[in-house]
């Protein structure tokens, strides 16, 4: 009795809240500069008048089905791993009701966002990770192939050649620097020898694909697609799959979500932080702004940006390390104003680039 009791209160919510919110001008901001796809969710939206959680999957859809147009950092094609396979992961969250769906690991289906979709409309669970999700897509409807091509094959096999370069073990015999292993811990005190190596840390081996969505019912909701890290230990996830982390939503508030170096951003969940950033007042612009800042504290090497937009449908951004478009990070906005989805660059904030003044000492460069 208690359970009913819950869901008729929820349905009354999102009832009311539907009510209020009729006749939104609807928004789309996304990462990178996907523009076919960032087309995708404002026609969803504008000229379908379809749902905000339809504008992420459509969107999604479009780079997981052709991943030229976007770099092949997501869906088929992109980032082999170790083993030189393609995996995939992607994260769905509703606004209004709170619902997510995630999956990590996903083989052999080229459409993880839709997976996602059916674990958060089809199952009490939240994230399905590894081969058992394949399994999982074909019992709704999905067909199965392989996410490898010629060209991703290819690339896995001049890795190879090149012993491994780069890659992202540490504290390991022998040097991951010149091997490929397999590895094995270095024991005692030989630890502290080994020099640490730096894995990939470039916006175009970690481009994830975010979505942040508002549609003419005042829905509110975010979404991520990615294949992760080129050459990654098999069995890793990022944050995109994690929610809090990868992106979040929340219908009173707004939405945010993030790119850059997956394993940093779990560490800080900088969407659920942007989120309850603008829940405490700030702006969507300061709210992204105090998500990367955090992380670039502890992490000025690296790159991560984050997009924001609150329930009214204004936008922010914030960026740090990016080295490539002329030190800034392109994004995406489409709404009525703009008439269609259009391409923005914010100029990133960059740690890593230090520089000296008359008296030798260090001082940051504010590219």
């Amino acid at each position: 009795m208690a359970f009913i009791f819950e869901k008729i209160i929820l349905l009354l919510a999102i009832n009311y809240h539907s009510l209020l919110a009729q006749n939104t001008s609807p928004v789309a901001v996304l990462t990178w500069n996907f523009h076919k796809a960032a087309q995708k969710a404002w026609y969803t939206l504008f000229n379908e008048k379809r749902s905000a959680l339809d504008a992420i999957e459509e969107s999604c859809n479009f780079c997981e089905n052709n991943g030229g147009e976007c770099r092949w950092e997501v869906g088929l094609g992109g980032c082999p791993n170790e083993n030189g396979d393609t995996t995939l992961d992607a994260l769905l969250m509703d606004g209004v009701t709170m619902n997510v769906g995630a999956v990590g690991a996903v083989k052999d289906v080229k459409n993880p966002i839709s997976i996602a979709r059916k674990v958060m409309e089809n199952t009490d669970h939240t994230l399905l990770v590894g081969e058992s999700v394949t399994q999982f897509a074909k019992q709704m409807g999905f067909e199965t192939q392989s996410l490898n091509t010629e060209d991703s094959k290819e690339k896995w096999q001049k890795w190879k050649e090149n012993s491994c370069q780069p890659n992202y073990w540490m504290n390991v015999v022998p040097d991951p620097a010149n091997s490929c292993g397999p590895y094995t811990p270095i024991k005692g005190t030989d630890k502290q020898e080994q020099k640490v190596y730096s894995p990939i840390d470039n916006e175009i081996h970690h481009d994830t694909m975010g979505v942040l969505t508002l549609d003419v019912n005042g829905n509110v909701a975010a979404g991520v697609s990615t294949n992760g890290l080129d050459y990654k230990i098999p069995g890793r996830l990022g944050d995109s799959p994690v929610a809090g982390a990868g992106t979040y939503a929340d219908a009173t508030v707004g939405a945010a979500a993030c790119t850059g170096v997956g394993d940093i951003s779990l560490r800080f969940l900088p969407s659920y932080t942007a989120v309850e950033a603008m829940r405490n007042g700030a702006t969507p612009a300061e709210a992204a702004k105090i998500a990367v800042n955090r992380m670039a504290k502890f992490y000025p090497k690296h790159s991560q940006a984050v997009i924001t937009m609150n329930n009214k449908g204004e936008y922010g951004v914030y960026c740090h390390g990016f080295l490539t478009f002329n030190y800034s990070f392109p994004y995406h906005v489409a709404n009525e104003k703009l008439g269609d989805a259009t391409l923005m660059y914010h100029p990133c904030f960059n740690t890593a680039h230090l520089f000296t003044n008359d008296s030798r000492k260090l001082i940051y460069n504010y590219i």
